[in-house]
């Protein structure tokens, strides 16, 4: 049985023990009222006819008509006035046709209660001109027989009611509660190997629901970081890796064809030694991006401060272009520093960040790069911006494909590996890495990380 079904079923029950619980209660509390009621009536009628037949005998015409006006007459009413002065309550139980406990009850506490089936009896002690009588009316309860019957068949109908309703609210309310699940289940069909780029919309109200596909969503940006790393690892490493290696082999090759001098040893050597380093360069590079695949439970994080990160990333690249202009501009920075602390890998983030500024260093031929720093509620912000060369527009949805380079990067070094790098380095971080850049007029790079709360 599936969750839905069991919700409307507990809804059901557990509300449908609610209502008979109520109604049983309304039910014999009623009863048993109509009890005492109909006592009550029983004992009214008998003081009335101790009063009329023992008391005002010549006024007994008119008292009776006044009586059968104003008292409604009962089913099988039957009254019985019984002078018990000198009689043993035996003698007096079975002369009346009463249980002697009856009579015993009525002598001690001057009135008494009891019935037989469905016909109930109430009885008085009245005592007048120097006799004792027992005055006993009996009568069928028409409240048990009527009243009681229709109150419990309008329950039964009430219930039967309930239950089509209850059942009703219950399916309604369930559909209602699992329709955000359902539909997240039929979003989580339709993401493949094809298409991972997919992610679940984060519900606003529902917090618990929230949770969830955050998780989910989280959870599909490591599988799809590592499935793409591992799709384009193989093909990738074995491309980039075979033209070096083919160049060391030619080279081998030629240079044994024939007995060679030594300056042409020494030439075929180093060129088979830069191809080497060329391969060994790659291969570190490709390890590299491999052991970053988004899995953060390897990696150690710390508080990370991004204003002093941003400095030792300038002052990276600065060794390495030491004609690089970069302007930091730090105006936007919070007034407590709290804010700029960043939950992360040191190392790895400086990576990043060196990343991008060394790229935008090389791209734009050293000219001026400029790197703003702003906090919002929620995240650390880095615009890096530089005025290089740009890329085109039509390659930009392989910027992050491993070795991709761009048509117009052929006049500078590079191995297309910088940028993957830094985007898993982001996303491990639970962070954003956007890239908007235009032919010829520069490229601005975003680095949004969350901040350490």
């Amino acid at each position: 049985m599936n969750t839905r079904n069991k919700i409307i079923l507990s809804l059901t029950a557990l509300t449908l023990g609610y209502i008979l619980i109520f109604s049983g209660f309304i039910y014999f509390s009623i009863e048993n009222y109509s009890y005492i009621d109909f006592y009550k009536r029983l004992e009214i009628r008998a003081i009335t006819a101790a009063k009329i037949e023992l008391e005002h005998q010549q006024d007994s015409d008119v008292l009776r008509e006044i009586r059968q006006e104003f008292l409604e007459k009962l089913p099988n009413e039957k009254i019985n006035i019984a002078d018990i002065s000198g009689v043993n309550t035996q003698a007096k139980a079975k002369k009346l046709g009463v249980p002697v406990y009856f009579i015993e009850e009525v002598l001690r506490n001057g009135k008494g209660f009891y019935n037989k089936q469905n016909t109930y009896f109430s009885g008085i002690r009245y005592q007048t001109h120097g006799k004792d009588y027992l005055v006993t009316v009996s009568a069928q309860n028409y409240y048990s027989t009527h009243h009681n019957a229709y109150l419990k068949n309008l329950l039964i109908i009430a219930l039967l009611i309930s239950i089509l309703i209850i059942a009703s609210f219950a399916y309604l309310f369930s559909k209602l509660i699992f329709r955000p699940v359902q539909n997240i289940i039929e979003k989580m069909r339709e993401i493949s190997t094809e298409n991972m780029h997919l992610r679940l919309e984060v519900p606003k109200n529902n917090e618990e629901l929230r949770s969830l596909t955050l998780t989910f969503n989280d959870m599909l940006n490591r599988l799809e970081t590592s499935f793409e790393t591992q799709k384009n690892f193989i093909s990738n490493a074995s491309h980039e890796l075979n033209t070096p290696l083919t160049s060391i082999i030619g080279e081998a090759d030629v240079t044994l064809a024939k007995e060679r001098n030594t300056e042409e040893y020494k030439n075929a050597l180093g060129n088979i030694l830069e191809d080497a380093e060329r391969l060994s360069k790659k291969t570190e590079a490709l390890l590299l991006l491999a052991h970053t695949g988004f899995n953060g439970k390897v990696q150690k994080f710390e508080l990370v401060r991004i204003d002093q990160l941003i400095m030792d990333a300038e002052q990276t690249v600065q060794k390495i272009y030491p004609n690089c202009q970069i302007h930091i501009d730090f105006e936007l920075l919070p007034e407590t520093s709290d804010k700029l602390n960043v939950s992360g890998n040191k190392e790895l983030l400086l990576l990043a960040v060196s990343n991008i500024l060394l790229n935008a260093c090389k791209y734009s031929d050293n000219q001026e790069v400029k790197v703003a720093l702003g906090v919002s509620n929620d995240h650390v912000v880095i615009i890096i911006k530089d005025q290089g060369i740009g890329i085109p527009e039509q390659e930009m949805p392989y910027i992050y494909d491993p070795f991709f380079r761009a048509s117009n990067t052929g006049n500078y070094h590079g191995y297309g590996i910088g940028l993957p790098l830094t985007r898993n380095v982001i996303q491990m971080h639970k962070g954003v890495l956007s890239v908007f850049s235009k032919e010829n007029e520069g490229t601005t790079v975003e680095i949004k990380l969350p901040v350490n709360q």
